[in-house]
């Protein structure tokens, strides 16, 4: 079955950098847009990041765009967020997730999900 597996979360100050990884398994990578998602206390989820199997597409949420960069290595079934400039809304539990079909990587068409590795920004 379909496995995520989230990691490199932690306590980064603002203005600080993390990488979040995501190794996948269970289904043919490449074949499968992911995308990033984040959940902060007392909110709802919300879409953060989207890449197309091949890597040729991304997207990004308004609040990160400038930001963040997701990436995919095909070869390591990984994708990827660089997280940069961080602030402390940035503070959340992160999720990678599986799109569901073709290339659309927004939240109606992501249909696995990790458990999720905890951003804590704060000075």
């Amino acid at each position: 079955q379909v496995h995520l597996v989230e990691s490199g979360g932690g306590l980064a100050q603002p203005g600080g950098s993390l990488r979040l990884s995501c190794a996948a398994s269970g289904f043919t990578f490449s074949s499968y847009a992911m995308s990033w998602a984040r959940q902060a206390t007392g909110k709802g989820l919300e879409w953060v990041s989207g890449i197309s199997g091949d890597g040729s597409d991304t997207d990004y949420g308004d609040s990160v765009k400038g930001r963040f960069t997701i990436s995919r290595d095909n070869a390591k079934n990984t994708v990827y967020l660089q997280m940069n400039s961080l602030e402390p809304e940035d503070t959340a539990l992160y999720f990678c997730a599986k799109a569901q079909s073709g290339n659309y990587y927004y939240l109606d068409n992501l249909d696995a999900w990790g458990q999720g590795t905890l951003v804590t920004v704060s000075s």
